[in-house]
């Protein structure tokens, strides 16, 4: 029989479905639920064997967020945020690999990636300060991938610019309490985070190039394909899955709510030939932006195993479909919260959760369509798009 972390999370659902609203009230996952995650091996999904990870497939990784964040958002939100970042801890020095995995193969390691700090080189490594929003599930990490300028002797970043991604250990860095208080996503803790003039040693920093272009994976000898997918495919993928599964999620709260209801007017829901129009709609819809994102991941495995290149323009189409079917999902959610009614939206209903948590996902930087859309276009045309901030998404 199957026991896969998926197999392990669909055992576990209700508790994890009943905790949603705890980790909304604490602003932070329980620790009960990040002992659920850490008994189902999502965090590992993508951990190298070396150091007990499963090393499985990315569409089985997305397909695993999706189903926890459709039992509640904030759980798959930090399950695809920070599941993905062993997927990086591949290729680092197999030093810090050590460091962070050597006692605990279940260490869960944060980020943001942003390049909102500067690296001042120092003999045998860096001095790095900064300042950093939107560390998700934070609070249950001992070390974290945080983004950074190269700076020169002073501090200022040398141009043009060069970014890293450094990890540091807990010790290190500073979590800011009362940081995250927004309206949706509550339960995912994503707080500030604060490094003072740490002091970072060279086997501990990745030139972020290196991992754009797949030079990090090839160095560090990796023959898993899963390890030569574009960052730009990687990275995103846990997001909009969990995007996906919020509004397959929403989906199954509306029907269990519509299954019974009766509007104002003494229509009963399952007589009512436009909202049963725009209930199939929406279904058709969420489906299909599940199979764009995991037929997207699935060609791209397959074009690294077999070796071929993946072009800048296929990582633009790539970043499209993506984009796109974060975009489809979440519109087509709002149609079906529209046509819940008023009811929908008490606190103790959980579809207005789920539908707060799908458009704060929707906010997130890499589900921003315009330069991502402008340079795929460009593509399309067999027009290069200029470098710059355009390309710097894709």
């Amino acid at each position: 029989m199957a026991d896969t972390a998926l197999d392990r999370i669909m055992a576990r659902a209700d508790e994890l479905r009943e905790l949603g609203p705890r980790n909304e009230a604490r602003g932070r996952l329980t620790d009960r639920t990040a002992e659920l995650l850490r008994e189902a091996g999502t965090m590992r999904m993508l951990q190298p064997k070396t150091h007990g990870g499963l090393e499985a497939h990315p569409r089985e990784f997305a397909e695993t967020v999706m189903a926890v964040a459709a039992l509640d958002g904030a759980t798959g939100w930090v399950s695809g945020v920070v599941g993905v970042h062993p997927w990086e801890m591949a290729f680092a020095d197999p030093k810090v690999q050590e460091e962070v995995w050597g006692e605990d193969q279940d260490t869960w390691i944060a980020s943001p990636y942003a390049p909102m700090g500067v690296a001042r080189p120092i003999d045998g490594g860096y001095l790095f300060s900064g300042h950093w929003q939107f560390s998700s599930g934070t609070d249950h990490c001992r070390w974290i991938f945080l983004g950074g300028f190269l700076g020169d002797a002073d501090g200022t970043p040398v141009s043009p610019p060069q970014s890293l991604h450094l990890i540091l250990p807990r010790s290190d860095y500073e979590i800011i309490e009362d940081s995250w208080d927004v309206v949706g996503l509550r339960g995912t803790g994503s707080k500030d985070v604060v490094v003072t003039d740490a002091f970072v040693p060279d086997h501990r920093v990745i030139p972020y190039n290196k991992v754009v272009d797949g030079t990090a994976a090839k160095e560090a000898g990796l023959t898993n394909p899963a390890y030569h997918l574009p960052f730009s495919c990687a990275f995103p993928l846990g997001i909009t899955s969990a995007v996906i599964g919020i509004a397959e999620g929403a989906l199954a709260h509306h029907l269990e709510y519509q299954r019974h209801r009766t509007t104002v007017t003494g229509t009963r829901i399952k007589d009512d030939p436009h909202a049963l129009y725009a209930l199939s709609e929406a279904t058709a819809e969420i489906g299909a932006a599940r199979t764009a994102l995991l037929d997207n991941v699935s060609r791209m495995y397959d074009t690294v195993e077999a070796g071929r290149e993946v072009t800048f323009g296929d990582r633009a189409a790539g970043r499209r479909i993506q984009v796109g079917a974060a975009w489809r999902a979440v519109r087509a959610m709002d149609e079906i919260v529209a046509r819940s009614g008023g009811n929908a939206m008490r606190m103790d209903n959980p579809l207005q959760r789920f539908w707060r948590d799908a458009h704060t996902g929707l906010a997130h930087a890499i589900h921003v369509p315009g330069s991502v859309f402008h340079a795929s276009a460009l593509t399309d045309l067999g027009i290069e798009p200029p470098q710059g901030p355009m390309r710097s998404m894709i």
